[in-house]
Formats: C-alpha cells, sequence, structure tokens
C-alpha cells in the first residue's frame, strides 16, 4: 500500500526550507573582495542562484573586510571610559572603543556594558568583538561593527544577484543565550506587516509583525554556530514572501514606541 503524501490529494502543500553552509571560505582580511569570495565559494559547491535563496553573512567577516578591525595598541581612553572600566573590570581601551559608536549607557555591571549603539541597537559591549580576532603576532585587535551595515547587504546582494541578511549575535532581555539577528538587509523585507490580513478563521490580524529577516538570521546560526566553527555564510533554499523589501534599520523600535526606555 502506498502511503498518500501531503500534496498529492489531500490539499496540503508540503514547504520546505533548505540550509547550506558555505565550505572552504579562506580568512578574511581588510580590502578582500568578500562578494567574489563568497561567489566562489557558492560555485564550489554546486549552489546556482535560485528564486527563494537568501545568502546569511556573519557580521564578523564582513567588518573584516571593510577593516573595521582596530588595533588596541593605538586606543587613548577617555575619562569616562577608564571611569567606566573601573566599574566593570574590562579593560579601558575597549571601553574607550564602546563608547565611541555608543548613544547611551543602558545598564553596567562587573565584566558587562549594555549600550544603545549609534545604528539603534541595544546590546552588550556595542557589538565589539575579539573572538577570533587577532592581528600580526597574535596583536590585540578589537572588531567593530560595520558603519552601514544595510549599505553592506545592499552591495552584496547587488554583486551576488540574490538576498542579503548580515547576521550577529544578540542577547535578550529577560531570556538567557545568544540568537542571531539581522543587522543588515537587502532584497527582502526585513519587516513584514501582517496588520489588516485574516488568519485561519478569518479574524482580522491587528498587531502581527513579524521579523523576517531576525527568523533568516536565526535559522542560519543554527549552522554557523558560536566558536570554531567558521563557517560564517549560510545559504537557505526555499523561502517565500510577497511583502516589499525594507532594510534591517526597520526592525529598530522607535523611541515612540518603547514602553521601557
Amino acid at each position: 500500500m502506498t502511503q498518500a503524501r501531503p500534496g498529492d490529494d489531500d490539499g496540503l502543500t508540503m514547504r520546505q526550507l533548505a540550509l547550506h553552509a558555505l565550505p572552504g571560505l579562506p580568512p578574511i582580511q581588510a580590502g578582500d573582495d568578500l562578494a567574489a569570495l563568497i561567489a566562489a565559494g557558492l560555485a564550489r559547491a554546486g549552489l546556482a542562484v535560485q528564486p527563494g535563496d537568501v545568502l546569511v553573512v556573519a557580521q564578523k567577516i564582513v567588518s573584516k573586510a571593510e577593516g573595521r578591525a582596530v588595533r588596541l595598541a593605538e586606543v587613548s581612553p577617555s575619562a569616562a571610559a577608564i571611569a567606566l572600566a573601573a566599574e566593570t573590570g574590562k579593560d579601558p581601551r575597549l571601553v574607550e572603543l564602546i563608547l565611541r559608536d555608543a548613544v547611551r549607557v543602558v545598564r553596567s555591571r562587573p565584566n558587562l556594558i549594555i549600550v544603545e549603539h549609534r545604528l539603534g541597537f541595544v546590546m552588550a559591549n556595542g557589538g565589539l568583538d575579539q573572538s577570533n580576532v587577532v592581528g600580526p603576532e597574535q596583536e590585540p585587535q578589537a572588531l567593530l561593527l560595520p558603519v552601514d551595515p544595510d549599505g553592506s547587504a545592499a552591495s552584496l546582494s547587488a554583486a551576488l544577484g540574490l538576498p542579503v541578511v548580515i547576521s550577529d549575535s544578540f542577547g535578550r532581555a529577560w531570556r538567557r543565550g545568544t540568537v542571531g539577528v539581522a543587522i543588515g538587509a537587502a532584497g527582502l523585507p526585513s519587516l513584514v506587516d501582517l496588520r489588516g490580513q485574516p488568519d485561519m478563521f478569518g479574524r482580522t490580524l491587528h498587531v502581527s509583525l513579524t521579523g523576517f529577516a531576525d527568523e533568516i538570521a536565526a535559522a542560519a546560526g543554527l549552522l554557523m554556530g558560536q566558536g570554531a566553527e567558521a563557517q560564517p555564510v549560510v545559504l537557505l533554499r526555499g523561502l517565500e514572501w510577497t511583502a516589499p523589501p525594507n532594510p534591517a534599520a526597520t526592525l529598530v523600535r522607535p523611541a515612540s514606541e518603547d514602553l521601557f526606555r
């Protein structure tokens, strides 16, 4: 007896999503043509671009290619950075870099500084990264976020011919653990507004907004990992959407809607 498959005669449609971590990318250096390296990786993996494909790229390699690494030896901490470093036990040079890109310090405690970044993100240590970031002869460095993550995504999208999400790992208030979120996006709707549409029973949705790009970034994070996996680019295949494109900046909640500010 042959088992009926969803989609045969029962009116159901089976939807599938495939994730492919791109193998063989070399260590990224400042000035590298990231789009060309990714295109070569796609070719090696036999992944020709198809409709419904989205490429997720880790912020770290975007920042490296854009020359956003800073030598700590070249950083002179301000009085404010020295004072906050004393409170938190962090390197004053790192604190200086955090404060340079911060609009305000939200909270701090030993070994942690939560700030509102100039891009609107509320994040630990201003998105500053030192994992897997070293200079020549193991010289201490720190990696800053891209200057314009949406612009970086748009450049990669235009060069590669498919939508691009730039992801970073964020902690979340009231929940433990980090997840991938979108800090840059191009070619797809980062935020999908479902208000006014009916649910399964015909009731009108009044508050439903979907962080589509964040969901994509989180899915890719399952393959990217957080440590030594060295899988900074993931292709998602099989996505569908109808909403118009909007950038990842759309995901930042405006101050007028923020009940906790």
